[in-house]
Protein backbone atom coordinates (compact mmCIF):
# COMPACT_ATOMS: atom_id res chain seq x y z
CA UNK A 1 0.00 0.00 0.00
CA UNK A 2 1.14 3.71 -0.72
CA UNK A 3 0.63 6.32 1.57
CA UNK A 4 -1.45 8.09 -1.23
CA UNK A 5 -4.21 5.15 -1.04
CA UNK A 6 -5.10 5.43 2.74
CA UNK A 7 -8.27 6.71 3.25
CA UNK A 8 -7.74 8.08 6.74
CA UNK A 9 -5.78 11.35 8.19
CA UNK A 10 -5.59 9.82 11.32
CA UNK A 11 -3.13 6.73 11.75
CA UNK A 12 -2.25 4.77 14.65
CA UNK A 13 1.69 4.04 14.78
CA UNK A 14 3.32 1.38 16.89
CA UNK A 15 6.55 2.59 17.85
CA UNK A 16 9.84 1.43 20.51
CA UNK A 17 11.23 4.96 19.73
CA UNK A 18 14.59 4.12 17.47
CA UNK A 19 15.91 4.83 14.61
CA UNK A 20 12.83 3.60 12.29
CA UNK A 21 10.13 5.17 14.28
CA UNK A 22 11.36 8.79 14.44
CA UNK A 23 12.01 8.76 10.43
CA UNK A 24 8.43 7.12 9.78
CA UNK A 25 6.76 9.32 12.20
CA UNK A 26 7.92 12.32 10.91
CA UNK A 27 7.93 11.52 7.45
CA UNK A 28 4.15 10.77 7.91
CA UNK A 29 3.50 13.78 9.69
CA UNK A 30 5.41 16.30 7.10
CA UNK A 31 2.27 14.13 4.22
CA UNK A 32 -0.28 15.77 6.20
CA UNK A 33 -0.92 12.64 8.69
CA UNK A 34 -2.30 13.18 11.90
CA UNK A 35 0.22 10.56 13.72
CA UNK A 36 -0.53 8.70 16.84
CA UNK A 37 2.22 6.91 18.62
CA UNK A 38 1.97 4.15 21.05
CA UNK A 39 4.77 2.27 22.68
CA UNK A 40 3.94 -0.86 24.95
CA UNK A 41 5.60 -1.61 28.19
CA UNK A 42 7.12 -5.27 27.78
CA UNK A 43 9.84 -4.52 30.63
CA UNK A 44 12.49 -3.11 27.88
CA UNK A 45 15.43 -3.78 28.72
CA UNK A 46 17.32 -1.27 26.70
CA UNK A 47 14.90 1.85 27.60
CA UNK A 48 15.60 2.87 31.29
CA UNK A 49 12.55 5.24 30.94
CA UNK A 50 9.65 4.47 28.36
CA UNK A 51 8.40 8.11 29.05
CA UNK A 52 11.43 9.46 26.71
CA UNK A 53 10.03 7.16 24.13
CA UNK A 54 7.07 9.20 24.27
CA UNK A 55 8.77 12.89 24.37
CA UNK A 56 10.84 11.86 21.76
CA UNK A 57 7.51 10.84 19.24
CA UNK A 58 6.06 14.22 20.27
CA UNK A 59 9.61 15.69 19.12
CA UNK A 60 9.10 14.01 16.15
CA UNK A 61 5.87 15.51 15.54
CA UNK A 62 3.39 13.27 16.59
CA UNK A 63 0.01 14.20 17.41
CA UNK A 64 0.12 12.51 20.62
CA UNK A 65 2.16 9.58 22.28
CA UNK A 66 1.32 6.71 24.78
CA UNK A 67 2.91 4.13 27.13
CA UNK A 68 0.51 1.03 27.55
CA UNK A 69 1.34 -1.20 30.11
CA UNK A 70 1.77 -4.95 28.79
CA UNK A 71 3.97 -6.58 31.14
CA UNK A 72 1.19 -8.81 32.97
CA UNK A 73 -0.19 -10.21 29.64
CA UNK A 74 4.03 -11.11 28.00
CA UNK A 75 4.04 -12.47 31.53
CA UNK A 76 1.16 -15.07 30.49
CA UNK A 77 1.91 -15.43 27.17
CA UNK A 78 5.73 -16.41 27.66
CA UNK A 79 4.57 -18.85 30.34
CA UNK A 80 2.63 -20.62 27.49
CA UNK A 81 5.64 -20.86 25.69
CA UNK A 82 7.35 -22.62 28.33
CA UNK A 83 4.60 -25.06 28.93
CA UNK A 84 4.60 -25.96 25.30
CA UNK A 85 8.32 -25.71 25.25
CA UNK A 86 7.71 -23.69 21.89
CA UNK A 87 11.00 -23.01 20.54
CA UNK A 88 12.15 -22.46 17.00
CA UNK A 89 15.24 -23.36 15.25
CA UNK A 90 17.76 -23.84 17.04
CA UNK A 91 17.20 -23.22 20.65
CA UNK A 92 15.51 -19.78 19.98
CA UNK A 93 12.38 -19.39 22.88
CA UNK A 94 10.18 -17.04 20.58
CA UNK A 95 10.93 -14.27 22.60
CA UNK A 96 10.07 -11.67 19.90
CA UNK A 97 7.96 -13.65 18.24
CA UNK A 98 5.05 -14.27 21.15
CA UNK A 99 5.31 -10.14 22.34
CA UNK A 100 4.41 -9.28 18.75
CA UNK A 101 0.90 -10.83 19.21
CA UNK A 102 0.72 -8.81 22.45
CA UNK A 103 1.38 -6.00 21.41
CA UNK A 104 -0.92 -5.59 18.78
CA UNK A 105 -3.65 -6.85 21.38
CA UNK A 106 -2.68 -4.44 23.64
CA UNK A 107 -2.49 -1.26 21.32
CA UNK A 108 -5.53 -2.28 19.34
CA UNK A 109 -7.30 -1.60 22.32
CA UNK A 110 -6.29 1.50 23.26
CA UNK A 111 -6.15 2.58 19.48
CA UNK A 112 -10.15 1.87 19.29
CA UNK A 113 -10.93 4.36 22.29
CA UNK A 114 -9.23 6.75 19.75
CA UNK A 115 -11.25 5.59 16.62
CA UNK A 116 -8.17 5.37 15.39
CA UNK A 117 -8.60 3.08 11.47
CA UNK A 118 -5.03 2.75 10.02
CA UNK A 119 -2.69 0.41 11.94
CA UNK A 120 1.04 1.50 10.97
CA UNK A 121 4.39 -0.30 12.21
CA UNK A 122 8.10 0.09 11.06
CA UNK A 123 9.50 -3.51 10.51
CA UNK A 124 11.21 -4.46 7.89
CA UNK A 125 9.40 -6.15 4.47
CA UNK A 126 12.40 -8.99 4.42
CA UNK A 127 11.52 -9.64 8.05
CA UNK A 128 8.85 -12.03 10.37
CA UNK A 129 7.55 -9.56 12.47
CA UNK A 130 5.33 -7.62 9.12
CA UNK A 131 3.82 -11.25 9.10
CA UNK A 132 3.21 -11.30 13.00
CA UNK A 133 2.02 -7.80 13.29
CA UNK A 134 -0.52 -8.18 10.27
CA UNK A 135 -1.87 -11.77 11.51
CA UNK A 136 -2.64 -10.16 14.74
CA UNK A 137 -4.27 -7.36 13.32
CA UNK A 138 -6.24 -9.18 10.63
CA UNK A 139 -7.28 -11.78 13.34
CA UNK A 140 -8.23 -9.26 16.31
CA UNK A 141 -9.69 -6.16 13.88
CA UNK A 142 -10.35 -7.14 10.59
CA UNK A 143 -11.35 -3.99 10.30
CA UNK A 144 -8.43 -1.61 10.55
CA UNK A 145 -6.42 -1.08 7.92
CA UNK A 146 -2.26 -1.98 7.74
CA UNK A 147 0.04 0.64 6.87
CA UNK A 148 3.78 -0.69 6.50
CA UNK A 149 5.91 2.10 5.36
CA UNK A 150 8.77 -0.65 4.19
CA UNK A 151 6.09 -2.00 2.10
CA UNK A 152 5.86 1.21 0.80
CA UNK A 153 7.50 1.88 -2.57
CA UNK A 154 7.75 5.68 -2.20
CA UNK A 155 9.17 5.48 1.56
CA UNK A 156 11.65 2.37 0.45
CA UNK A 157 13.18 4.85 -2.54
CA UNK A 158 13.42 7.60 -0.16
CA UNK A 159 15.06 5.56 2.40
CA UNK A 160 16.88 2.25 1.50
CA UNK A 161 18.72 1.61 4.36
CA UNK A 162 19.52 2.81 7.95
CA UNK A 163 22.18 5.78 6.64
CA UNK A 164 19.63 7.19 4.84
CA UNK A 165 17.27 7.75 7.86
CA UNK A 166 20.18 8.74 9.41
CA UNK A 167 20.81 11.47 7.42
CA UNK A 168 17.49 12.39 7.36
CA UNK A 169 16.95 12.29 11.01
CA UNK A 170 20.03 14.42 11.50
CA UNK A 171 18.59 17.34 8.62
CA UNK A 172 15.96 17.45 10.29
CA UNK A 173 17.15 17.63 13.77
CA UNK A 174 14.97 14.49 15.40
CA UNK A 175 15.70 13.25 18.54
CA UNK A 176 17.54 9.94 17.70
CA UNK A 177 19.72 7.66 19.30
CA UNK A 178 23.45 7.68 18.53
CA UNK A 179 23.03 4.86 15.88
CA UNK A 180 26.35 5.68 14.42
CA UNK A 181 28.37 3.36 16.54
CA UNK A 182 26.12 0.70 16.66
CA UNK A 183 26.93 -2.57 15.23
CA UNK A 184 23.58 -4.42 15.70
CA UNK A 185 19.72 -4.36 15.65
CA UNK A 186 18.13 -5.20 19.04
CA UNK A 187 14.59 -6.04 20.06
CA UNK A 188 13.83 -6.19 23.59
CA UNK A 189 11.25 -7.19 26.38
CA UNK A 190 11.48 -9.25 29.73
CA UNK A 191 11.43 -12.12 28.11
CA UNK A 192 14.50 -11.95 26.15
CA UNK A 193 16.47 -9.81 23.56
CA UNK A 194 17.16 -10.27 19.90
CA UNK A 195 19.98 -9.37 17.96
CA UNK A 196 20.41 -9.03 14.31
CA UNK A 197 21.52 -7.40 11.66
CA UNK A 198 24.31 -4.74 11.04
CA UNK A 199 27.66 -6.52 11.45
CA UNK A 200 25.78 -9.67 12.14
CA UNK A 201 25.01 -9.93 8.95
CA UNK A 202 28.56 -11.12 8.37
CA UNK A 203 29.43 -14.96 9.29
CA UNK A 204 32.52 -14.99 8.86
CA UNK A 205 32.94 -12.43 12.17
CA UNK A 206 32.82 -14.10 15.46
CA UNK A 207 29.42 -12.68 17.21
CA UNK A 208 31.33 -11.50 20.60
CA UNK A 209 31.15 -7.48 20.20
CA UNK A 210 27.18 -7.80 21.23
CA UNK A 211 27.04 -6.19 24.38
CA UNK A 212 24.52 -8.43 26.67
CA UNK A 213 21.87 -6.37 27.83
CA UNK A 214 20.85 -9.18 30.15
CA UNK A 215 23.62 -10.95 31.76
CA UNK A 216 27.20 -11.22 30.56
CA UNK A 217 29.10 -14.03 28.09
CA UNK A 218 29.71 -17.01 29.91
CA UNK A 219 33.04 -16.93 30.10
CA UNK A 220 32.79 -14.01 31.90
CA UNK A 221 30.68 -15.69 34.33
CA UNK A 222 31.13 -15.74 38.37
CA UNK A 223 33.72 -19.03 39.50
CA UNK A 224 30.90 -19.94 41.93
CA UNK A 225 27.91 -22.27 40.74
CA UNK A 226 24.99 -21.16 42.51
CA UNK A 227 21.92 -23.24 42.97
CA UNK A 228 18.35 -22.18 42.51
CA UNK A 229 14.82 -24.02 43.19
CA UNK A 230 11.89 -23.23 41.22
CA UNK A 231 8.46 -25.08 42.49
CA UNK A 232 5.61 -25.41 40.27
CA UNK A 233 1.89 -25.53 41.01
CA UNK A 234 -0.13 -27.11 37.82
CA UNK A 235 2.23 -25.60 35.51
CA UNK A 236 3.10 -22.44 36.88
CA UNK A 237 6.32 -21.31 38.47
CA UNK A 238 5.38 -20.09 41.87
CA UNK A 239 8.41 -19.61 43.73
CA UNK A 240 12.11 -19.30 43.84
CA UNK A 241 14.43 -20.16 45.73
CA UNK A 242 11.15 -20.30 48.52
CA UNK A 243 10.16 -16.97 47.57
CA UNK A 244 6.46 -16.68 46.16
CA UNK A 245 6.18 -14.25 43.62
CA UNK A 246 4.13 -13.48 41.11
CA UNK A 247 4.48 -14.37 37.48
CA UNK A 248 5.73 -10.71 36.31
CA UNK A 249 8.33 -10.87 39.14
CA UNK A 250 9.34 -14.94 38.74
CA UNK A 251 10.63 -13.47 35.24
CA UNK A 252 12.51 -10.84 36.57
CA UNK A 253 13.94 -13.00 39.77
CA UNK A 254 14.85 -15.16 36.93
CA UNK A 255 16.45 -12.90 34.78
CA UNK A 256 18.55 -11.64 37.16
CA UNK A 257 19.91 -14.74 38.46
CA UNK A 258 20.48 -16.93 35.55
CA UNK A 259 21.90 -13.93 33.57
CA UNK A 260 24.74 -13.27 35.68
CA UNK A 261 25.75 -16.71 35.08
CA UNK A 262 25.67 -16.59 30.95
CA UNK A 263 22.57 -18.96 31.29
CA UNK A 264 20.71 -17.99 27.84
CA UNK A 265 22.98 -15.33 26.92
CA UNK A 266 24.40 -15.55 22.78
CA UNK A 267 22.30 -18.55 21.49
CA UNK A 268 23.36 -18.60 18.13
CA UNK A 269 20.88 -19.34 15.44
CA UNK A 270 21.16 -19.26 11.64
CA UNK A 271 17.66 -19.48 11.08
CA UNK A 272 14.70 -19.75 8.13
CA UNK A 273 12.40 -17.12 8.18
CA UNK A 274 8.71 -17.15 7.39
CA UNK A 275 9.34 -14.96 4.03
CA UNK A 276 12.05 -17.85 2.77
CA UNK A 277 15.08 -16.26 3.41
CA UNK A 278 17.77 -16.97 6.04
CA UNK A 279 18.88 -14.84 8.58
CA UNK A 280 21.55 -14.86 11.71
CA UNK A 281 20.19 -14.20 15.52
CA UNK A 282 22.14 -14.15 18.40
CA UNK A 283 19.92 -14.25 21.69
CA UNK A 284 19.34 -13.70 25.37
CA UNK A 285 16.70 -15.26 27.03
CA UNK A 286 18.38 -16.28 30.70
CA UNK A 287 14.98 -16.35 32.25
CA UNK A 288 13.41 -18.63 29.56
CA UNK A 289 16.03 -20.97 29.49
CA UNK A 290 16.20 -21.07 33.21
CA UNK A 291 12.28 -21.96 33.70
CA UNK A 292 11.88 -23.75 30.62
CA UNK A 293 14.67 -26.10 31.78
CA UNK A 294 13.26 -26.64 35.24
CA UNK A 295 9.75 -27.15 33.58
CA UNK A 296 11.49 -29.88 30.94
CA UNK A 297 13.05 -31.47 33.69
CA UNK A 298 9.52 -31.43 35.99
CA UNK A 299 8.00 -33.30 32.55
CA UNK A 300 10.92 -36.00 32.86
CA UNK A 301 8.68 -37.35 36.04
CA UNK A 302 5.46 -36.51 34.73
CA UNK A 303 5.07 -37.90 30.93
CA UNK A 304 5.18 -41.63 30.09
CA UNK A 305 6.27 -42.65 26.55
CA UNK A 306 2.94 -42.27 24.71
CA UNK A 307 2.27 -38.83 26.41
CA UNK A 308 5.99 -37.16 25.59
CA UNK A 309 5.75 -38.87 21.95
CA UNK A 310 2.72 -36.52 21.81
CA UNK A 311 4.14 -33.38 23.60
CA UNK A 312 6.95 -33.28 21.65
CA UNK A 313 4.50 -33.16 18.17
CA UNK A 314 2.83 -30.62 19.90
CA UNK A 315 5.75 -28.53 20.81
CA UNK A 316 6.98 -28.30 17.55
CA UNK A 317 4.03 -27.39 15.61
CA UNK A 318 3.73 -24.43 18.05
CA UNK A 319 7.28 -23.75 18.42
CA UNK A 320 6.56 -23.21 14.57
CA UNK A 321 3.59 -21.76 14.40
CA UNK A 322 4.56 -18.75 16.77
CA UNK A 323 7.44 -17.68 15.02
CA UNK A 324 5.63 -17.66 11.93
CA UNK A 325 3.14 -15.10 13.39
CA UNK A 326 -0.10 -17.82 13.91
CA UNK A 327 -0.37 -17.63 17.81
CA UNK A 328 -4.00 -16.56 17.31
CA UNK A 329 -4.87 -19.28 14.97
CA UNK A 330 -7.19 -22.06 15.58
CA UNK A 331 -4.36 -24.39 15.54
CA UNK A 332 -2.44 -23.22 18.19
CA UNK A 333 -5.78 -22.44 19.77
CA UNK A 334 -6.56 -26.43 19.63
CA UNK A 335 -2.63 -27.30 20.30
CA UNK A 336 -2.69 -25.24 23.46
CA UNK A 337 -6.06 -27.01 24.93
CA UNK A 338 -4.65 -30.23 24.17
CA UNK A 339 -1.63 -29.37 26.46
CA UNK A 340 -3.91 -28.77 29.06
CA UNK A 341 -4.70 -32.51 31.23
CA UNK A 342 -0.14 -31.88 30.74
CA UNK A 343 -0.08 -28.68 32.40
CA UNK A 344 -2.27 -29.98 35.28
CA UNK A 345 -0.09 -32.57 36.53
CA UNK A 346 2.88 -30.36 36.39
CA UNK A 347 3.32 -29.84 40.07
CA UNK A 348 6.77 -30.41 41.47
CA UNK A 349 10.19 -28.36 42.64
CA UNK A 350 13.43 -28.60 40.95
CA UNK A 351 16.31 -27.35 42.01
CA UNK A 352 19.59 -26.92 39.73
CA UNK A 353 22.65 -25.85 39.12
CA UNK A 354 24.08 -22.66 37.30
CA UNK A 355 27.93 -22.53 35.87
CA UNK A 356 28.71 -21.03 32.78
CA UNK A 357 26.50 -20.61 31.01
CA UNK A 358 24.56 -24.66 31.82
CA UNK A 359 22.21 -25.35 33.73
CA UNK A 360 22.38 -29.18 35.45
CA UNK A 361 19.76 -30.85 37.26
CA UNK A 362 20.49 -31.11 40.89
CA UNK A 363 17.68 -32.68 42.49
CA UNK A 364 13.69 -32.88 43.21
CA UNK A 365 11.46 -33.30 45.89
CA UNK A 366 9.49 -36.46 45.00
CA UNK A 367 7.92 -37.05 47.58
CA UNK A 368 4.08 -37.33 47.43
CA UNK A 369 3.49 -33.92 48.37
CA UNK A 370 6.24 -32.40 46.22
CA UNK A 371 5.38 -34.15 43.62
CA UNK A 372 1.99 -35.76 43.37
CA UNK A 373 2.19 -37.05 39.59
CA UNK A 374 5.48 -38.29 39.22
CA UNK A 375 5.23 -41.52 37.77
CA UNK A 376 9.13 -42.16 39.15
CA UNK A 377 9.42 -44.92 41.44
CA UNK A 378 11.61 -47.83 42.67
CA UNK A 379 10.55 -50.12 39.96
CA UNK A 380 13.86 -49.48 37.89
CA UNK A 381 16.19 -49.85 40.78
CA UNK A 382 18.47 -52.42 40.29
CA UNK A 383 18.59 -53.97 44.15
CA UNK A 384 15.82 -56.19 45.48
CA UNK A 385 13.06 -53.24 45.69
CA UNK A 386 10.15 -52.18 43.68
CA UNK A 387 6.68 -54.19 42.31
CA UNK A 388 8.57 -54.85 38.59
CA UNK A 389 9.43 -58.51 38.68
CA UNK A 390 12.70 -59.51 36.75
CA UNK A 391 11.29 -63.10 35.48
CA UNK A 392 7.88 -60.82 34.69
CA UNK A 393 10.21 -59.68 31.44
CA UNK A 394 10.64 -63.34 30.04
CA UNK A 395 7.19 -62.87 28.67
CA UNK A 396 7.85 -59.54 27.76
CA UNK A 397 10.53 -60.67 25.42
CA UNK A 398 9.01 -63.62 24.20
CA UNK A 399 6.50 -62.06 22.65
CA UNK A 400 8.83 -58.64 20.86
CA UNK A 401 11.23 -61.72 19.59
CA UNK A 402 8.48 -63.11 17.77
CA UNK A 403 8.25 -60.21 14.91
CA UNK A 404 11.92 -59.42 14.98
CA UNK A 405 12.56 -63.02 14.06
CA UNK A 406 9.99 -62.63 11.17
CA UNK A 407 11.91 -59.77 10.21
CA UNK A 408 15.61 -61.02 10.60
CA UNK A 409 14.68 -64.18 8.42
CA UNK A 410 12.87 -62.63 5.69
CA UNK A 411 13.46 -59.11 5.51
CA UNK A 412 16.89 -57.94 6.97
CA UNK A 413 19.53 -59.87 4.59
CA UNK A 414 18.01 -57.85 1.92
CA UNK A 415 18.93 -54.32 3.32
CA UNK A 416 22.20 -54.61 2.47
CA UNK A 417 23.02 -53.48 6.10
Amino acid sequence: MNWRDLKSKVIGCLVSGGLDSCTVTHWLTSKGFSVNCFTVDLGQPDEDNLDLVADRMLNCGANGAWIIPGKKQLSEAGLKVIQAQACYEGGYWNTTSIARPVTVSVALSEMKSKNIEVFSHGATGRGNDQVRFQLATNILAPEVDMYAPWRDPEFVEQFPGRRQMIDYCTENSLPIKKFGESKYSTDANFLGLTHEAGDLEQVNKAPFFVNPGMGVWPWDASDEYETVTVRWEEGVPVQINGENLDLVDIFYRANSIAGVHGVGIGTHVIENRFVGIKSRGIYESPGMELLGRAYEYLLQFILDRRARDFYTQISSFIGVQIYQGYWLDVGVTSALSALNPIISLATGTITMRLYKGSIYFEKADDTSKGMPHSLYTDDSSMESIGAFNHTDAEGFLKVIEVSAKNFGLKQFPKLGR
